[in-house]
């Protein structure tokens, strides 16, 4: 085990507390300053707006600059944020636009932060670990912190409502420190204009038929899991009853089922391969928000079906960013990976959004109904594209560069 694993590790528990408390509070707090379904939506609107505009560039300063140094900055952005969210709760100064504008800061932050961690990852393990290490990052990021972070988040506001975002100041204060110690491999020099480059990841990505497919898979998903999301504070407050606390343990429920997930998806994966691993974790992704659509409203049986999603969204998430890992050449990374997540991350502002509307107009339900059919979408188009012998056929492409 190489000492930069060691250390990406540790960057990613500090900075994934500070990412975790944030995400965690925002809507928390916009849910106390408004009721309404469509003014609630804009803090995800506005949250995920950045990964449409600005991964694509995120991914040229990632493959031009040094790895390292990008998620130093992005730290600094997300600490920034922490402390402006945390002394406007002191001053008694929240209010929905500081939201928006804290939201869309944080991921900012969030588009550099992932795409420059996911990088790194090739360059301090071996191919064959990737999908291991992969794991283990997504069981920190979603897991075992946000496992403990959203509950936590539930008693700190407790505190007062800021008082989240001067524990998420002092995590990314800690992530900062941590990645000055983490040394990455020197930013290929590149004349190119930004354009050019941008356009060259692109290609590359549309121009892989088994990566597009995933993007566009991903890209429906984030959609329906957008539009969820964004009314589930709504969702746990007004038909399951929670407060809080109850509020941020459904959120730990789901962050547990990537720990258990983790325990056992590379054994999944090994034996059902890339291809039928996906396919079925597709199917998995379309009845568990059919089941959230049609359920009474327990919230243990809610917790249950949420905890089963989240550990098969482990799996499609592993071969995911596995698969771009493996068959895109080291030059490229990074901006194939924010290529991705430009497209297939982009529309979550308008998943959102049309949570928002849904729910104004046909209830809170209604919006894990329409999640479940777009997810049907992604769902065929896995079916469609992601078989066994489309991956053969990319380890060939890849063995033969």
């Amino acid at each position: 085990m190489s000492r930069g694993w060691v250390r990406l590790q540790a960057v990613a528990v500090s900075g994934s507390v500070a990412e975790g408390l944030m995400l965690a509070v925002l809507p928390w707090i916009a849910a106390a300053i408004t009721s309404d379904p469509r003014r609630l939506s804009l803090v995800n609107v506005v949250g995920q707006a950045p990964w449409l505009l600005f991964s694509l560039f995120a991914g040229v300063l990632i493959d031009r600059v040094r790895r390292s140094a990008v998620l130093a900055s992005a730290y600094a952005v997300q600490a920034c944020a922490a402390l402006a969210l945390a002394v406007a709760g002191v001053a008694d100064a929240l209010s929905l636009p500081l939201l928006l504008v804290v939201a869309f800061v944080v991921t900012s932050a969030q588009v550099l932060g992932d795409g420059a961690s996911g990088a790194l990852v090739p360059e301090v393990v071996e191919p064959a670990r990737l999908a291991t290490a992969n794991t283990r990052l997504m069981v920190i990021d979603r897991g075992v912190v946000q496992f403990a972070v959203p509950p936590a988040a539930g008693f700190l506001v407790a505190f007062g409502l800021g008082t989240p975002a001067w524990v998420a100041f002092g995590a990314a204060v800690v992530a900062l420190v941590l990645v000055r110690g983490l040394r990455s491999a020197p930013a290929t020099p590149s004349a190119k204009h930004p354009l050019r480059d941008i356009g060259e990841g692109l290609r590359f990505l549309v121009g892989t038929r088994l990566l597009l497919a995933i993007t566009v898979s991903v890209a429906l998903g984030s959609f329906a899991a957008s539009a969820t999301m964004a009314m589930f504070v709504l969702y746990a407050k007004e038909l399951l009853g929670l407060g809080s606390v109850g509020y941020g343990v459904m959120l730990a429920v789901m962050a547990a089922g990537w720990v258990v997930s983790s325990l056992f998806v590379g054994r999944v994966v090994d034996r059902l391969g890339y291809a039928w691993s996906m396919r079925l974790a597709q199917v998995g992704m379309v009845v568990g928000l059919a089941l959230i659509a049609v359920l009474p409203p327990w919230a243990w049986a809610i917790g249950v079906v949420m905890f089963a999603e989240s550990a098969i969204v482990m799996v499609w998430n592993v071969c995911s960013q596995s698969s771009r890992q493996r068959f895109t050449p080291p030059a490229l990374l990074g901006r194939v990976l924010t290529s991705h997540r430009a497209l297939a991350w982009g529309l979550t502002p308008l998943g959102a959004l049309a949570g928002g509307f849904v729910a104004a107009g046909f209830g809170l339900r209604a919006v894990w109904v329409m999640g479940a059919l777009v997810q049907v979408g992604a769902l065929v188009t896995s079916w469609r594209y992601l078989s066994p012998r489309a991956f053969r056929e990319a380890e060939l492409v890849a063995a033969g560069r």
